[in-house]
């Protein structure tokens, strides 16, 4: 038994890391082993960087792009299937070593009869059959937890996710995605979606462009390529916010190995953004919502919050707010730091803890595709810290959804207010009202800080911990 605080001590913070680092390495074994879906499980636990121990996170990041591979055989069984010709004859130059694998194929780097290097993905060649046990399997496991812990129901999120899991075992579907979000982001000059070849895809072949980069978490190749750790988180959250906000096509499934970092023309940051296979797409009306319940959270619109959740469905608003930024709200604090203290973290896991069916009641009540979105907006908030946490993400997201708002509102208007001219003044007006409204805020709060501090220093108000933490605030 230990002692009362023991749990503090070096010793027992010593066993802890090593049982956790155990329960790591069984986790990804298990999921090398079962591929497929296991492996993707294990990649979205990757994003819990705030919430699960330093242990899983290091340790499960092998299945980013390092997971299972398979052997030479294999690939050329499936290329005489799909193209009656084995990828050795098929491409001028193929390299049967992988140099990527992950949850549904491995990637190798090869050359068209043109000259041209490009990237071929392989389905690995029993997925599709085992692709209907699998979802079977855990569907089983959950309702065994379920009814073990009836507050732990989770079967309907497989059962509502599984059609949208099934679509990423077309890889014609992922190259046509590729191209609506190469579409969707053609005005960010910084983004890159590898072209894609379609003479030589098939649903479980896709080739696309070979394009070089770094992960997006890699912090030292970023700063050996002579980027800027901000000008990447900036950029990352910019482009991830568009689709939220604005073209409502979302990449489902934006780990950092699918999202790589070049030097760009300009010798800035610029990124490659791969695997589109998992979108999920937020309708006009859930968009508009959402924009603007961004922004209430920013500026701390407490009537905002309860209105827009309630568009979403939700009663359970402030719950909601909070699982939504995944960090706790304090209404008189208009700063959200984006790395958590302490006591925050605290907070988060006791919410989670204590109030789990509330959460599953917010998760129930919203509309299907929001679940993805999560998906979305906690993975890029993982790699942001992961980079240090160099940009105000909830800020940049904030002008961005006021941005999209303003836009879908614009285009939803007739006659001249559907000009481009009318649009472009919009988006000003309204990003300009939210500069104004989060700096009056910001000001109002010094203001009351520096008066709270002179009152405290001629004496009329006493030091107190409650004075200090406002200041703190």
């Amino acid at each position: 038994m230990w002692r009362c605080g023991a749990w503090t001590s070096p010793e027992y913070k010593k066993v802890m890391s090593a049982c956790h680092q155990r329960a790591a390495d069984r986790l990804v074994q298990g999921a090398i082993y079962n591929g497929g879906l296991y492996v993707k499980l294990g990649q979205g636990l990757c994003a819990f960087n705030h919430l699960l121990p330093p242990e899983y996170i290091s340790t499960l990041r092998v299945l980013e792009d390092q997971a299972l591979k398979r052997g030479y055989g294999e690939v050329d069984e499936l290329f005489l299937e799909d193209f009656k010709a084995t990828a050795d004859a098929l491409f001028r130059e193929f390299n049967y070593q992988p140099m990527a694998a992950a949850s549904l194929a491995q990637v190798h780097k090869a050359r068209l009869q043109d000259g041209t290097l490009v990237a071929v993905k392989v389905q690995y060649i029993d997925l599709r059959d085992r692709f209907d046990g699998d979802i079977r399997t855990l569907e089983l496991l959950l309702r065994i937890v379920e009814f073990m812990h009836p507050s732990f129901g989770f079967s309907w999120v497989l059962k509502d996710l599984k059609e949208t899991l099934a679509q990423e075992l077309d890889f014609e579907n992922e190259g046509r995605n590729a191209e609506r979000c190469a579409r969707d982001l053609h005005h960010f000059p910084y983004v890159v979606v590898p072209k894609v070849h379609w003479d030589k895809c098939s649903k479980r072949v896709l080739t696309a462009d070979y394009c070089e980069g770094c992960k997006i978490n890699n912090v030292e190749s970023i700063r050996e390529q002579g980027l800027d750790l901000k000008d990447t988180a900036d950029k990352l959250i910019q482009m991830f916010a568009e689709q939220i906000f604005y073209t409502g096509f979302i990449h489902a499934d934006p780990h950092p190995g699918n999202v790589l970092v070049r030097r760009g023309p300009d010798g800035k940051a610029q990124l490659v953004l791969l695997d589109h296979g998992l979108y999920e797409f937020l309708s006009e009306r859930d968009r508009s919502a959402l924009c603007k319940l961004w922004r209430a959270i920013i500026l701390r619109d407490d009537a905002a919050m309860r209105a827009c959740s309630a568009e979403l469905g939700v009663k359970d608003y402030f719950l909601f707010c909070e699982i939504l930024m995944q960090r706790p709200i304090h209404m008189g604090q208009l700063r959200l730091a984006n790395i958590l203290t302490w006591e925050e973290t605290l907070y988060m896991q006791a919410m989670a803890q204590h109030h789990f069916d509330r959460i599953m009641q917010v998760l129930k009540d919203l509309p299907r595709p929001m679940l993805l979105v999560f998906r979305n907006i906690n993975t890029v908030r993982s790699i942001n810290i992961a980079l240090g946490a160099p940009v105000d993400r909830y800020f940049v997201m904030g002008k961005s959804a006021v941005k999209g708002w303003s836009r879908i509102a614009g285009h939803r208007s007739s006659g001249i207010r559907s000009s481009s001219l009318f649009c472009w003044l919009r988006v000003k007006w309204e990003s300009l009202k939210f500069e104004i409204a989060l700096r009056k805020e910001m000001f109002s709060m010094r203001l009351m800080a520096s008066l709270i501090r002179f009152l405290a220093y001629v004496g009329f108000l006493s030091e107190s911990e409650q004075i200090y933490e406002y200041f703190q605030a």
